[in-house]
């Protein structure tokens, strides 16, 4: 990604009006875009995992049980026992740059900032561990920007998600005393865009395996069934995207059966249902040999699609009796997800 010196000598050259070469006003200040994901440990050790655990189950968003009851069991119990664990599963997909997470959305803000050019400063920051959104954000305003698009990178909106980012960004507004303009964008789980991308994409996937599958699920992350039931929007958002996205693929591959299911299960309590592992196990005993998965809820792979499906569920899969299994890439930072975010990241830009 270029560096701010780099971004900011690609922008355009200021006339002697006093705006730039796109016809900005040199007074209104930079615009930036800060692209926000959920987050990731530092290293694929148990005590990085253990500093990152340790904020986002904190995070009264993602467990809402009250303080008093939860910290006794998440650090007398699960702080003790489920680092090691889930350091194992980021060591089996960590890369030479670091997180898949991390180095998928500091490529998806690079290509961004170049299909922007001088429009805005674009920049990337993580819910939960590094870099911070209020880091991140508090970098973009020393930069000049004085207008500032928060993009949370979630299709559907969750409060364990969308509305965490937008906590975080009050908290580190109120820490701010020179505040800038801000602007979010909103969930896509219906848009137009991102139903044309995923269309794409998920085609071009397809037809390049070297087998037909019979199969496409589309497992989206969890939640407890009760915050569904106490209104959050997550799970009717999930089922409309895959509404939309088997509409559109049924007519190119009518031979595809298309389901939905749920991952990521946590704890004893009841979650949406039915589970992406009960499926993949029912699919190969009911006689489904062949299978694809895609997980169109997250906006770049990361441990739950490339550990938690691409090894567990196909473990799953495979001893259940299944023959074929392909799990598909997110729409990460290729052509179509690129071409779909800058179409969001425009609109909402517009008058700025």
């Amino acid at each position: 990604m270029p560096s701010r010196d780099q971004s900011a000598s690609a922008r355009p050259a200021r006339n002697q009006s006093g705006s730039d070469q796109s016809g900005r006003d040199q007074n209104v200040g930079e615009i930036g875009v800060l692209l926000v994901n959920l987050g990731t440990p530092d290293a694929a050790t148990a005590p990085a995992v253990r500093r990152y655990l340790a904020e986002f189950l904190s995070d009264p968003r993602v467990v809402e049980i009250p303080a008093i009851a939860w910290k006794p069991i998440l650090y007398g119990i699960i702080l003790r026992t489920r680092p090691a664990k889930s350091a194992h599963a980021y060591a089996q997909v960590w890369t030479p740059q670091g997180s898949p997470l991390a180095a998928i959305t500091r490529a998806q803000a690079a290509r961004l900032q170049e299909r922007l050019g001088g429009r805005a400063r674009v920049d990337w920051a993580m819910r939960y561990g590094n870099p911070s959104l209020p880091s991140q954000l508090r970098a973009m305003k020393d930069a000049g920007c004085e207008r500032i698009l928060v993009a949370p990178l979630y299709p559907q909106y969750c409060g364990a998600t969308t509305a965490s980012v937008m906590d975080k960004l009050g908290e580190a507004l109120g820490a701010m005393r020179a505040q800038p303009a801000i602007r979010t964008l909103p969930p896509y789980f219906d848009d137009p865009a991102y139903i044309d991308a995923l269309e794409a994409d998920l085609l071009r996937q397809i037809e390049a395996l070297d087998f037909v599958p019979e199969v496409l699920l589309l497992s989206f992350h969890g939640m407890p069934q009760r915050t569904a039931d106490l209104g959050d929007p997550y799970y009717r958002h999930c089922l409309e995207t895959s509404r939309l996205l088997s509409a559109r693929l049924a007519l190119r591959r009518p031979d595809l059966r298309i389901e939905t299911s749920f991952q990521s299960r946590f704890g004893r309590a009841k979650w949406l249902e039915p589970s992406t592992e009960d499926v993949l196990a029912a699919e190969a005993k009911a006689g489904t040999r062949r299978l694809a998965v895609a997980a169109p809820g997250f906006s770049a792979d990361c441990v739950e699609t490339l550990e938690e499906l691409a090894i567990r569920g196909r473990e799953v899969f495979e001893e259940a009796g299944g023959q074929r299994i392909a799990v598909l890439a997110c729409l990460n930072d290729g052509e179509a997800g690129m071409e779909m975010l800058e179409a969001l990241v425009q609109r909402e830009l517009s008058g700025w």
